[in-house]
């Protein structure tokens, strides 16, 4: 999962930062390696090293990429039977998770909009272990604790330690520490030791590329680190490129692409919806999403193809053939794996079928594009 945050690199809110910034445990290292620092969800982060954006997504696509998501927030939850108390809160199937086996789901309102994606490990009967989005975090957390009485809410901290090991050459990288982290299932999670430091990994990761979160104390995430980067295939890898990334694979940054006026249904995201909870609900939200399930949404998240090379960034306005708004920009840039501009969007549901050509306002002018399937590049996670 990885995943994303509700700032992007470039964004203005960057520069708006006015509370004191927060550092993950790899800073120092950080500034050592020459990264070019920026606010983000209340950390200062690495958004490049002097490689460049370009290049260190590339790397991640042919090599290894190591990121730094100490950011994200981590909890546990244990109780009596917390899969059934989240399942309350989100419409995944959590009772049919097995042990050591992660989901990705959503914390969602009475509207049926989003209030967060996240990540469940389920550890054992009476544990979960959560991992959310950086800028959601205390809400994640107070929404938690108030909607799961019974059930003890830890989150791990600021400093806590995850690290994402990124790219094909991941696994061969991660398995000489680790030899069975070379065949574990997609979307799994086991706990090992690496010289000497106690890990958690998950097969995961939100590149489209084989890989792997590493969950590590604080004290020793830059021990870690330096560990992984000494491997030849592994390269640091900053926020500009983990965007890029998840852009040309398709996969939603929160606070842009989905956010709590966006349905799982309208986000393309019903297969987050278990089938179960579809029929049965009983989560925020649930009448609406059922409606939607029947009736169809009236706009849908898809990509967009612009043709040329500029691209077309968010809030771009998209227009049908007739010069008609039909809906806009929520994530775009360049895809150097494509080599050419990438976007995604949401557009009115009966223009939202690939091939359909629409135009696109960059600077007051109409640029033809169309709409696209997902992703831009094909996923490439292990199946064993």
């Amino acid at each position: 999962m990885a995943r994303a945050v509700a700032t992007l690199p470039g964004d203005p809110a960057l520069s708006d930062q006015t509370e004191p910034l927060l550092r993950t445990p790899l800073h120092a290292l950080h500034v050592e390696l020459g990264a070019r620092m920026v606010p983000f969800a209340g950390y200062d982060m690495p958004v490049q090293y002097p490689a460049g954006v370009l290049k260190e997504h590339l790397h991640t696509r042919a090599g290894a990429g190591l990121f730094d998501v100490s950011h994200m927030g981590q909890v546990r939850l244990r109780g009596d039977d917390p899969a059934k108390a989240l399942e309350s809160l989100v419409p995944g199937d959590i009772l049919g998770l097995a042990e050591g086996h992660i989901r990705y789901t959503l914390f969602t309102n009475d509207q049926g909009g989003i209030l967060d994606d996240l990540m469940v490990t389920r550890v054992g009967p009476d544990e979960l272990f959560l991992v959310v989005n950086a800028a959601c975090k205390q809400a994640d957390l107070a929404h938690l604790r108030a909607g799961l009485p019974g059930i003890a809410v830890e989150y791990l901290g600021d400093d806590a330690g995850l690290l994402a090991l990124q790219g094909p050459a991941a696994a061969a990288v991660l398995a000489r520490h680790v030899p069975a982290a070379a065949t574990m299932a997609f979307m799994s999670a086991i706990t090992a030791d690496i010289r000497g430091i106690p890990v958690r990994i998950s097969r995961s990761g939100y590149t489209g590329e084989d890989g792997y979160e590493i969950g590590v104390a604080g004290a020793d995430a830059e021990a870690l680190a330096r560990l992984l980067l000494a491997e030849p295939e592994v390269a640091p890898i900053g926020l500009g490129a983990r965007d890029s990334l998840r852009l040309e694979a398709g996969l939603c940054l929160y606070g842009h692409d989905i956010d709590t006026t966006t349905t799982p249904v309208e986000a393309a995201l019903t297969w987050a919806v278990a089938k179960r909870r579809r029929e049965e609900g009983g989560f925020p939200g649930a009448a609406l999403l059922q409606r939607q399930f029947r009736e169809g949404a009236v706009r849908k998240r898809v990509g967009i193809l612009p043709e040329g090379r500029a691209p077309a960034r968010e809030h771009t306005e998209i227009q049908g053939a007739d010069g008609a708004v039909i809906g806009s920009i929520t994530s775009g840039g360049f895809g150097p794996s494509v080599n050419g501009p990438v976007a995604m969007g949401y557009v009115a549901a009966a223009h939202a079928a690939v091939g359909t050509p629409v135009s696109l306002m960059v600077r007051g002018k109409a640029l033809p594009a169309k709409v696209a399937a997902l992703p831009f590049v094909p996923h490439r996670y292990y199946r064993g």
